[in-house]
């Protein structure tokens, strides 16, 4: 009879890896293109914290590949940290989950520089290390025939073969003495430009710095850290080849900010700074993330990170509806016993969900900062809320009970029940009737959407009586446009509308050429009249902005049916949609001639064409 041997040992067949090269390919392609920028920068940073004193890091040319190799430009990160022998290299170079550091689900893991690095360099990654004053090489690479990843062997005075080489002096940099560190990435080829940015890269010329200037908020104090710039200039000329201090986003937004402080989150803090309106936003933004963007902090390090088009969205989203290019938020989780992040240390996790970026949202705006407040007041002055709103409403009034639109309030009359522990933002959620105790909905809660949504019902058998009222569903609307700076050049461009779900919020973009065009069209037919731009540009946006009105309504009206879902809504509400619903031209320039008719029509003789 068989029995179990439950102690390990020699009866035990641990579990190997087969075929290792697919698994780091495939764990590569998982990784930000620059990953690779920050594990071997975090490898030099824990290698000089092991020293216990202050070291560097310098990201370079490799100038002794260039001068040696036809000018072939070859990129390198240096740094004085305690260093490896030939021996150490071999072991935690070569062993994936392999690391000098103690490796922990919120620490180092040991396979980040592997995976990111050698997967970008297939043709080589040199290893140069000094301790103790000797110096030791080796190289990683991918074996064109098997492809498999590991290290070139290499013939001793001898005879024998070794995964390490002994390296003299000569070509030890010159901020290494005892001890230190160099990798050298060779590519995909011999001749592989790795200086150059790979494609898609922000600020081709700064790329090195860009990365690890928004990847890191702060250094730690012991650390220089440097990156060249201008590296194809001639090396003579210092002010266009040279290394740059790196610092971290910190540095820079207490440099530039005019206000700053914190929000308590439910398990968050939400940092927040407001820049100048100032040059520098654009002029800086080479180097650093100079205008306003979004991202959560970990342990010094920015993870998700929302720039350009994605950043206004998030802002806007925590509230910041104008003025987003002079407002950054930074959330950093503090529940850490939760926290980790995944493998290519590009997203957060808490529990292993994402980032609860819509709750945090909510939870900003209700205790938004008076300083991002008053903010947001003055550069929405320009898009004050247009005075359309009262004739949309009249002309909509007698068929507003078509929208369908209502939401349950408490009262001590009503014959249905709120669940007050049941508040959520939004997503769907079950609601009862209170005579049949029957369930409406099965669907679980999407977390979408925020608290008080103009549209969300809340219903329990034994909850507290309430009845339907009918909020006003009419969206707040702003008319947006270049020309008095409401509106960014990257935002909402040659879109007609956004709709933002959390504030009930329409914005307009005036200079959609839908728009311009009707309006030059009536003002050509209208020509010899005098002041007539300001009444046909007055009745064109007033006839596209109850379109875009109703649309909002309508859409909203079908939320939580059981075949619309919040990503059904979302797509249906977003700015290619709200596009579409103004394409019609018929309709509009049947009501603006006949509007235009009753106001100018006594003024003129022929009628508007």
């Amino acid at each position: 009879m068989s029995t179990r041997n439950t102690n390990g040992g020699d009866n035990f067949l641990a579990m190997s890896v087969h075929n290792i090269g697919f698994l780091l390919d495939r764990l590569g392609q998982d990784c930000h293109p620059l990953q690779y920028l920050r594990e071997l920068t975090q490898n030099s940073i824990e290698a000089i914290k092991r020293t216990e004193s202050d070291g560097e890091i310098i990201w370079d040319v490799d100038w002794i590949t260039h001068d040696l190799e036809g000018g072939v430009f070859k990129l390198s990160i240096t740094d004085n940290g305690d260093g490896m022998t030939g021996e150490e290299m071999v072991k935690f170079i070569n062993q994936l989950s392999s690391s000098l550091s103690t490796q922990s689900m919120s620490g180092n893991y040991g396979v980040g520089a592997k995976i990111t690095t050698a997967t970008k360099n297939p043709f080589g990654v040199l290893y140069l290390s000094w301790k103790n004053g000797e110096g030791s090489m080796i190289e990683m690479r991918k074996d064109e025939v098997t492809g498999q990843y590991g290290l070139q062997q290499w013939k001793h005075a001898d005879g024998s073969y070794k995964h390490f080489l002994p390296i003299e002096d000569d070509v030890k940099p010159d901020m290494i003495d005892k001890h230190g560190t160099k990798v050298v990435l060779l590519g995909v080829s011999e001749d592989s430009n790795t200086m150059q940015a790979p494609a898609g890269a922000p600020s081709p010329s700064r790329w090195i710095s860009k990365y690890l200037n928004t990847r890191y908020f702060e250094l730690p104090p012991e650390v220089t850290l440097k990156a060249r710039e201008g590296w194809e200039n001639p090396r003579i000329n210092k002010d266009s080849n040279y290394l740059r201090n790196l610092s971290g986003q910190a540095h820079y937004l207490k440099q530039h900010s005019t206000a700053s402080g914190k929000v308590d989150l439910t398990d968050a803090v939400a940092h927040w700074w407001i820049l100048k309106d100032e040059l520098a936003l654009s002029s800086n933004s080479g180097y650093i993330e100079s205008a306003g963007h979004a991202a959560a902090l970990y342990q010094n390090e920015l993870y998700e990170l929302s720039t350009a088009r994605s950043g206004m969205a998030k802002l806007q989203q925590f509230g910041v509806t104008f003025g987003y290019r002079q407002v950054v938020i930074y959330v950093e989780p503090t529940n850490t016993s939760q926290l980790t992040t995944n493998t290519a240390r590009t997203t957060l996790l808490i529990n292993n969900d994402l980032l609860p970026w819509a709750d945090w949202a909510t939870e900003f705006r209700e205790n938004m900062p008076e300083e991002i407040a008053k903010l947001v007041e003055e550069k929405a002055a320009a898009a004050a809320n247009t005075d359309h709103q009262k004739s949309i409403k009249d002309r909509l009034k007698d068929i507003m009970d078509l929208f369908k639109v209502s939401r349950y309030r408490p009262s001590v009359t009503g014959s249905v029940f709120i669940d007050d522990d049941r508040l959520v933002r939004g997503g769907n959620i079950g609601t009862q009737n209170r005579n049949s105790g029957k369930s409406n909905s099965s669907k679980p809660n999407t977390g979408g959407g925020t608290g008080g949504n103009v549209y969300s019902v809340f219903e329990k058998v034994d909850g507290i009586p309430g009845k339907k009222v009918k909020p006003d569903p009419f969206p707040e609307v702003q008319w947006v446009t270049l020309k008095n700076g409401t509106r960014d050049p990257r935002d909402i461009e040659d879109r007609a509308a956004k709709y933002l779900q959390e504030q009930n919020l329409l914005q307009i973009n005036a200079d959609f050429s839908v728009f311009t065009d009707m309006i030059n069209f009536f003002n050509n037919e209208c020509k010899d009249i005098p002041g007539i731009t300001g009444v046909t540009e007055e009745a064109v946006r007033t006839w596209f902005e109850q379109a875009l009105v109703e649309t909002v309504i309508g859409i909203q009206g079908l939320m939580h049916r059981k075949d619309w879902s919040q990503s059904n809504i979302d797509d249906a509400l977003s700015q290619e949609a709200l596009t579409a619903s103004v394409m019609q031209r018929y309709h509009v320039h049947f009501a603006v001639k006949r509007e235009l008719g009753a106001k100018i029509g006594s003024r003129k003789n022929q009628p508007i064409t």
